[in-house]
């Protein structure tokens, strides 16, 4: 039942990458808490947002294997915001507390909507330079929660987690991803009522994605063919929205391919983070990118920017 908890890699990760605690809001009770790994010298890191049942640890493959080979990667659990802006408020100031000028966002189901929000609200001085969306959405009004999410704060902790849990599906699965719905279950219990009531409501709160303040990010969406609590509709309206993204669809994966499809997931996150390598926005320490990778890279840049003067 506890097969990912009693891993030899989550043992690793856990003993080997510390977790730390800030602050940077005046309310001392607004903590987040992140894993930072791969090479401190990285200004433009890839950053890690969990769904609404996750907490930082969700994303440890993804930490152990793209640190492993030189990238330099943040996953974060945030603190209780009721509020969008509130959160992108908060987040930018820990950008800012990091020294992070400009980041890469993989945003999982909420944390992919809050991702695109954090680029919306910053498109004027922009922080985020890329984004990969897994099962993620664009509008909130796709859950039909809207008008409840002003009540969740009242109700109790273990009436929100069957909320919660109502998403997980009860389809037969395989052997990897019935670990990885248990260990989203370990997770979820270990959130306070507060914690999971703030997720709800921003994840249900009336609000949508403006496409046209972020259209000059690079996007690609990442996607399951099997059950996930993302609806056929939703998964159309992203397209939609990113006509011009890159797509990675996985065979299956349920709702959490980053726990039970890992090597496809960080190789997927490989391939969207290789376009960057050889500018200022990698995040890959420079020595680890061969010389022809290189080569191929600026040859691509000196291209597009001629295209660009040519239109």
């Amino acid at each position: 039942m506890e097969e990912i908890r009693v891993s030899p890699d989550y043992n690793w990760f856990r003993s080997t990458v510390p977790l730390k605690r800030i602050i940077v809001d005046d309310d001392d009770s607004k903590v987040w808490s992140l894993y930072d790994a791969g090479p401190k010298s990285i200004r433009c890191p890839i950053i890690f947002l969990p769904p609404v049942s996750g907490t930082a640890e969700v994303f440890f493959q993804q930490v152990l294997a793209l640190s492993g080979w030189g990238y330099r990667v943040i996953s974060l659990q945030y603190p209780v915001y009721w509020d969008l802006l509130e959160f992108c408020d908060g987040f930018r100031k820990l950008l800012d507390h990091l020294q992070l000028d400009k980041v890469h966002l993989f945003g999982a189901s909420l944390g992919g909507f809050l991702a695109q929000k954090f680029a919306e609200v910053t498109h004027k001085s922009p922080r985020v330079h890329s984004l990969i969306l897994c099962n993620s959405f664009s509008d909130t009004s796709i859950f039909n929660q809207t008008w409840t999410a002003n009540s969740f704060w009242l109700m109790p902790a273990f009436m929100l987690k069957k909320i919660v849990l109502g998403n997980f599906g009860k389809e037969p699965v395989d052997q990897k991803m019935a670990d990885a719905i248990d260990f989203m279950v370990d997770r979820l219990e270990s959130l306070n009522q507060s914690e999971l009531a703030s997720r709800l409501t921003m994840n249900c709160q009336n609000s949508y994605v403006e496409p046209h303040k972020i259209k000059d990010i690079a996007v690609t969406i990442m996607d399951v063919f099997d059950q996930s609590a993302l609806s056929h509709e939703a998964k159309e309206e992203m397209y939609k929205l990113y006509p011009n993204a890159r797509r990675a669809h996985l065979k299956t994966g349920g709702n959490f391919p980053y726990l039970c499809r890992s090597a496809e997931v960080n190789l997927y996150i490989q391939i969207h983070l290789r376009q960057f390598h050889g500018t200022r926005y990698a995040a890959i320490s420079p020595e680890l990118v061969s010389a022809e990778e290189l080569e191929v890279q600026r040859t691509n840049l000196s291209s597009n920017s001629e295209s660009d003067k040519e239109s």
